[in-house]
């Protein structure tokens, strides 16, 4: 089916900047955008739909979360993140399985969807649970099942993780039309080994993977593998051979100048999560240093144990204020980089093409914004009436790949009531 949007706002790339694009028409079909102009195509289409008084935007990309931990919302508040870890979050997370692991992602694709996420990269287990939940419900992701290693003595052959990351590989990448992929993962250098580390970014390589890992989160972390190794975590990785196809590291927040020559130089994209770094109380990443150096930087809003939400609207706020803020120059952070952070880059970091903006040719992932709003009047610069002033509540339509996923409250692809009774008995197992 074939569906002209029109009297859109579309917010356009021009020139290498964002536009708008007043009174629009808006055509879709076979996924893809097949018209986009203020005149009216000559094509039939099989529906019309009147976006009068709406903003139409690119779908936002979540580039690091660990999406089924909204089921620990709230675990652990007010504790730095080794304790919040490994004494709140680890003895929960022990009495997940896979009934478990669907239900919560069930409802981390809810709060996503009807906050105009329409795609995220995901690290969590029972990841092919994730990939077929994701399949069902219409959106976009890169799924991994992260590695880990904490028998120095393991044998790289011998790490079921390892085996299971390579099964998922094989069973699920480009399922979904191409909406699920799958990346490697190791999950950070503190739970890991070398020989793992070196044997599994091998694989990776082998197969031209995305590799996505924890990267100088806290500064504990940093320290304790200049101490444990005489180099730091990104040196260690890229030693081992962990950037040498692809890769994406989290946070980011303790690099030094050594790291970001290594990251530029290995085409290393960052996911930066504001929100999670702040309320753990493990600093500021860089973001304007990394920028400035030529890094691939996007926005993550990591799990909602450490956030505690998926709401990239909020992200993308805190992700434009907090540099401004912290050096005392509103020059440095606008809102029209963090919009390419949350939205170009994004798509660059999940190595999607045709992706990330609106035009003919590119896939129909798009969002419509309800402007009647008394937060969103007067409307004189739209790329910071999203960064500034938009919230996820705002969002009243979530496409991706030309399928309505969410309209006005309504979700199109999942069953709210099913889903919410699942997560309630979840919770009663979990919690009591």
């Amino acid at each position: 089916m074939t569906t002209l949007y029109h009297n859109a706002n579309v917010l356009v790339r021009t020139d290498n900047r964002w536009s708008l694009l007043k009174n629009a028409y808006l055509g879709v079909g076979d996924e893809t955008i097949r018209w986009l102009s203020q005149d009216a195509p000559k094509e039939e289409y099989d529906r019309k739909k009147d976006l009068y008084g709406k903003l139409v935007i690119p779908g936002l990309y979540n580039c690091h979360t660990h999406a089924a931990m909204v089921l620990l919302r709230g675990v652990g508040s007010d504790l730095p993140l080794d304790k919040w870890l490994f004494n709140c979050v680890v003895p929960i997370e022990d009495k997940l399985g896979e009934a478990e692991i669907l239900a919560g992602t069930q409802l981390a694709l809810m709060e996503m969807i009807s906050g105009g996420t329409i795609s995220f990269s995901d690290m969590y287990f029972e990841p092919h649970v994730t990939a077929r939940a994701v399949a069902e419900a219409g959106m976009k992701a890169n799924l991994n099942r992260p590695v880990q290693a904490f028998d120095p003595a393991e044998a790289p052959e011998e790490n079921r993780r390892i085996k299971e990351a390579l099964k998922l590989y094989d069973d699920f990448h480009g399922c979904a039309h191409g909406r699920v992929l799958i990346d490697f993962s190791i999950h950070a250098e503190y739970t890991c080994n070398p020989a793992v580390v070196r044997y599994f970014s091998s694989l990776c390589n082998e197969r031209n993977g995305n590799m996505h890992i924890h990267l100088s989160e806290t500064l504990k972390e940093h320290e304790e593998c200049k101490s444990k190794y005489g180099k730091t975590p990104a040196r260690w990785f890229a030693d081992l051979g962990a950037f040498d196809s692809s890769a994406f590291a989290a946070h980011c927040v303790m690099l030094e100048e050594d790291d970001v020559r290594i990251l530029r130089q290995k085409g290393v994209s960052v996911a930066h999560c504001p929100s999670s770094n702040l309320k753990l109380g493990s600093g500021i990443a860089p973001i304007e240093r990394y920028i400035d150096a030529g890094l691939n930087v996007t926005v993550g809003t990591d799990g909602a144990a450490s956030n505690n939400n998926l709401n990239m609207f909020e992200e993308m706020h805190l992700a434009a204020i907090t540099h401004n803020g912290y050096l005392r120059d509103a020059t440095v952070m606008k809102a029209e980089t963090v919009l390419d952070m949350a939205t170009l880059n994004g798509a660059k970091l999940q190595r999607r093409e045709n992706c990330g903006e609106l035009k003919v040719g590119n896939k129909a992932d798009f969002i419509v914004i309800d402007t009647d709003k008394p937060h969103l009047i007067p409307c004189l610069d739209v790329p910071a009436l999203i960064v500034y002033s938009a919230q996820a509540s705002d969002v009243v339509m979530t496409v991706c790949d030309g399928k309505v996923l969410y309209e006005n409250g309504e979700y199109l692809t999942l069953d709210r009531e099913r889903v919410m009774f699942d997560v309630n008995k979840t919770l009663t197992k979990l919690y009591g």
